[in-house]
């Protein structure tokens, strides 16, 4: 039993774009040869892009990915592939190929399809039930796909059962704050349970509200990751695994003789060296291979916001966005973002101050972007907003003035920056929190107008620390000192802050918490130690709003629970949650 090559090939692949997608694949099986690996793991669907959806109900989508695949298949000269693709037989299955030297030997169909969170697979996938190891030389291993790797009992353990010492797992795990650490200690936990080693390829990029954090490892069979991949960026993870190693501790372990030997089919690949491989291992270090650390938490929170902005704007063709800034720091750590992940040169800031903006509410914003170096327009607001006035005068008269002429104001702002949209292509970033969507403290077809909204998913509490964080690089502070120390306020009103409407943030998100990600009722919150009557006003203004946020933009997913596709509940509901 000789070291076996294996690489890992985080590619950052965009749904539906199937020659984009080979191109990406071919690239890093070049890469991989080059470096002398024998056996090359791509994520789940890498070839259809993640989550392709009903992209499969389209049987030239189908087809075209099969094709996608023979192409893919003709380029493993003295290689092992195993691609993630759509197999169709009768049905659709989400599928790995296992190619090899130019040919299609097997194909393994995903057993476990999700059906929860942000995954709807039972929609448009069948299940498989067959399952297989693979020889390769000495090494026997087994596929499987994301899910399947989840379940203590699921495929990976029939395979190592059957005698694979290497557990291949393909995924497209998206990503939300901490689930890297929490999906390695799962993988570590399969690793020694099974006396295996395991390879997890997972997908990198955004699509949509995901992102997918990459972060592909390798794990030994004592639990311990001798190999990992870079966070939010492609990268090929290249692993000696000696499953020497695996050998010996099966021989130390009576467990694995209580239980009967599962019946798994096997398939002989024909390959038995590789390139740059021999039998000795020459030029091999020993077991293992680049160990990436972990990012921060902030700044894994920041990459992630980042990296989701970037694909959603370079994926769906545009070049440039833009956004309001209005001193605040909500709009301030958006286009902190935005210039990061585009460049400055393709981020514009609107200054858009009306009658009841403070004098350094501009000056902030202006001394924002200039630290930045994105463009910059003032916009003033004030005769557009008297106009509206004026034309509701008869109609409104006797009204007591109040959120109207507020809301009046964001919608004026969001036409403008629609405006700049409409005539220069540039995408509207919106700047709204998590926070204030949960409560509806925003405006529809005003402040909520846009294309995508970065930090919708971002707490308040988690804004600020976030900026904090980003005002600590190495390049110094960017983000004015006031913006972070002033009392938050939408400006719509005189002297208006945002504790008016709002419990101060510190109280409120911790409720959210509870109340929208972990779905808590209003008992077993006021149980926390929080006053009932402010529990239960928070709870109302949640699920008075479910309509303003099925109307919002999508935005970056990295909470246990997201507004969107993640939490799905009805607008016309009447379940009373105390």
């Amino acid at each position: 039993m000789r070291p076996l090559r294996i690489a890992l090939a985080q590619v950052n692949t965009t749904v539906g774009d199937l020659g984009g997608n080979v191109e990406r694949i071919m690239t890093m099986l070049q890469r991989a040869r080059q470096q002398g690996a024998e056996l090359v793991v791509f994520p789940e669907l890498a070839v259809t892009g993640y989550p392709p959806e009903d992209l499969l109900l389209k049987p030239s989508f189908v087809e075209a990915n099969r094709a996608a695949l023979s192409e893919i298949a003709a380029a493993t000269g003295g290689l092992t592939a195993v691609v993630g693709f759509a197999d169709a037989d009768g049905d659709v299955y989400n599928a790995a190929a296992i190619l090899e030297n130019g040919r299609l030997v097997s194909v393994y169909r995903k057993h476990f399809l999700p059906t929860y969170s942000v995954f709807d697979e039972d929609r448009t996938f069948r299940a498989g039930e067959e399952n297989a190891i693979f020889s390769r030389g000495d090494v026997l291993f087994g596929v499987s796909i994301c899910e399947d790797i989840w379940y203590p009992g699921g495929p990976p353990q029939e395979q190592a059962r059957a005698g694979a010492h290497l557990l291949i797992n393909l995924s497209a795990s998206p990503y939300r704050a901490g689930k890297g650490s929490r999906r390695e200690r799962m993988l570590a936990t399969r690793a020694v349970d099974n006396v295996s080693v395991v390879a997890f390829c997972n997908l990198v990029g955004g699509q949509d509200e995901l992102v997918f954090e990459g972060r592909s490892v390798v794990i030994d069979a004592d639990g311990e990751v001798i190999a990992r991949g870079a966070q939010f960026q492609e990268d090929l993870v290249i692993a000696d695994v000696d499953v020497r190693h695996v050998f010996r501790r099966r021989l130390h372990d009576p467990r694995r003789r209580k239980l009967p030997v599962a019946e798994v089919s096997r398939v002989d690949l024909a390959i038995r060296g590789g390139p740059g491989s021999t039998d000795d291992a020459q030029g091999r270090q020993g077991p293992g291979g680049r160990v990436e650390e972990p990012l921060p938490r902030l700044e894994e929170i920041y990459e992630a916001l980042r990296l989701g902005l970037v694909d959603y704007v370079r994926k769906n063709d545009f070049e440039r966005v833009v956004l309001g800034l209005s001193g605040g720091v909500d709009s301030s750590l958006t286009a902190c973002i935005a210039a990061d992940a585009l460049g400055p040169e393709n981020v514009t800031g609107v200054a858009m101050p009306s009658r009841y903006s403070a004098d350094f509410s501009e000056t902030d914003a202006a001394r924002l972007a200039e630290n930045l170096g994105i463009d910059f327009l003032v916009l003033p607001i004030e005769r557009v907003f008297q106009a509206y006035l004026d034309t509701l005068t008869d109609v409104l008269a006797g009204e007591e003035e109040g959120v109207t002429e507020e809301n009046l104001q964001a919608r004026t702002r969001g036409n403008l920056l629609m405006a700049l949209s409409n005539t220069f292509g540039w995408m509207v970033v919106t700047t709204g929190n998590k926070s204030e969507m949960s409560v509806g403290y925003a405006t529809l077809y005003g402040d909520m107008a846009g294309g995508f909204a970065v930090i919708k998913d971002v707490p308040k509490t988690l804004v600020y620390g976030l900026s904090r964080w980003r005002n600590a690089q190495d390049e110094g502070p960017v983000i004015p000192k006031r913006v972070l120390e002033r009392p938050p306020s939408a400006e719509l009103r005189p002297d208006q802050k945002d504790s008016d409407s709002l419990p101060p943030y510190e109280l409120l998100d911790p409720i959210l918490e509870a109340y929208v990600e972990q779905d808590m009722g209003a008992e077993s919150i006021v149980a926390m130690g929080y006053d009932e009557s402010l529990v239960r006003e928070i709870i109302r203004m949640v699920d008075e709003n479910e309509y303003k946020r099925r109307q919002a933009p999508p935005g970056v997913r990295i909470t246990a629970r997201a507004f969107g596709k993640d939490r799905r509940l009805p607008i016309t509901n009447a379940f009373d949650p105390g």
